[in-house]
C-alpha cells in the first residue's frame, strides 16, 4: 500500500543527515543494457572508477528512467527489493540481488523539500535496473542507503528541472544524486548487428550527442529543456522522454561554479549513447 504524506504532515521530524562542509557531486549516467550490471565492460569499470574519485556518499538517490509514474514517488522502505524489469536476458542477470538498505527518514525529509508536488512515500517499488546495474559497480558492498525518486510522466521537462532545484540541499548533506538514463536512446532503431562494433553511431545520434554536450558546457539549459525545438534529429534521439529526463534533473542540481566533465562518451548500436556527466 502506498502512503501519501503532505508537506504539513512531515513537519517536525529530525533531519536524518547533518550538513557537510563539501558539496556532493551530481552524476548523469548512461546506463545502457542491463548486461552492464554483471559484465566487466569499459562502462562498468568507469562507474567503479567514478565512485573512487568522489567522496563516499551518506546515501544515494537515483532518478531512473525506469520508474515513470503518474505523480511523484520516493522509495521509503528499510530494504528496497532488487527489481528485474527486463526480459530475454541470461539467467545470471535475474539472479543478481543488490541488498542495499533504504532510508525511510531521508525519504520523508526529501519529500518535505518538494513543494511543487505532493510526494508519495512508496513501499512497493525498489531498485530497478536503471539503479542497481550502475550502483552495484560503484558500491559493491551494498552498505550505502539507496533510494529512488520517480519521474512524473504527466509533467514537462521544465517542471522536472524546477523540482530538482527543490532538492538541491541534499548535495549539502552528502547525498549522491544520480540521473540514470541515456542522452540518445532510440531502441527501435538499434543496429543489433553492430552492437559489437565499437563506437558505432548513426550520423544523427552522433550529431545530437555532440550538440547536447555543447549546450551542457555552455550552460544553455533552456535549449536542453526545450529539446523538441532542436529539430528532427533531436526527435530521433529522444522519441520518448523517459531516458532523457534524468539528465534534466542533474542539470537542475548544478550550482554556479560547478565544474563539468564527461565520461563513457561513446555510441552503442547506432542509436544509443552512453555519454555520462559529472557535475561538481
Amino acid at each position: 500500500m502506498k502512503e501519501i504524506h503532505t508537506l504539513q504532515g512531515l513537519k517536525g521530524f529530525a533531519d536524518t543527515l547533518p550538513q557537510q562542509d563539501i558539496l556532493m557531486p551530481v552524476l548523469f549516467v548512461g546506463h545502457g543494457s542491463p548486461m552492464n550490471g554483471i559484465e566487466d565492460t569499459e562502462f562498468s569499470r568507469n562507474w567503479a572508477a567514478m565512485a573512487s574519485a568522489i567522496p563516499v556518499p551518506a546515501a544515494v538517490l537515483v532518478v531512473s528512467a525506469h520508474w515513470f509514474t503518474k505523480g511523484t514517488y520516493i522509495t521509503a522502505m528499510d530494504f528496497p527489493p532488487t527489481i528485474h524489469d527486463f526480459g530475454g536476458f541470461p539467467r545470471a542477470l535475474y539472479d543478481v540481488q543488490y541488498p542495499a538498505p533504504g532510508n525511510p527518514v531521508l525519504a520523508k525529509e526529501t519529500a518535505a523539500m518538494i513543494h511543487s508536488a505532493q510526494v508519495h512515500l512508496d513501499h512497493e517499488w525498489g531498485l530497478d535496473h536503471g539503479t542497481w546495474t550502475v550502483v552495484r559497480h560503484m558500491y559493491p558492498q551494498a552498505n550505502i542507503p539507496v533510494l529512488q525518486l520517480s519521474i512524473d510522466y504527466t509533467k514537462d521537462p521544465r517542471y522536472h528541472y524546477a523540482l530538482a532545484r527543490e532538492i538541491f540541499s541534499l548535495r549539502k548533506k552528502g547525498v549522491l544524486i544520480i540521473g540514470s538514463g541515456n542522452m540518445v536512446h532510440n531502441l527501435r532503431m538499434v543496429a543489433w548487428d553492430k552492437l559489437s562494433e565499437p563506437e558505432y553511431g548513426y550520423d544523427w545520434a552522433l550529431q545530437m550527442n555532440q550538440q547536447f554536450k555543447e549546450l551542457i558546457v555552455a550552460g544553455d539549459h533552456d535549449q536542453l529543456i526545450n529539446y523538441h525545438l532542436l529539430g528532427k534529429e533531436a526527435m530521433l534521439a529522444i522519441p520518448t522522454p523517459e531516458h532523457y529526463l534524468p539528465l534534466i534533473y542533474t542539470l537542475g542540481l548544478k550550482d554556479k561554479g560547478d565544474e563539468l566533465s564527461f565520461f563513457n562518451d561513446k555510441a552503442v548500436g547506432g542509436s544509443l549513447t552512453m555519454t555520462s556527466l559529472r557535475i561538481g
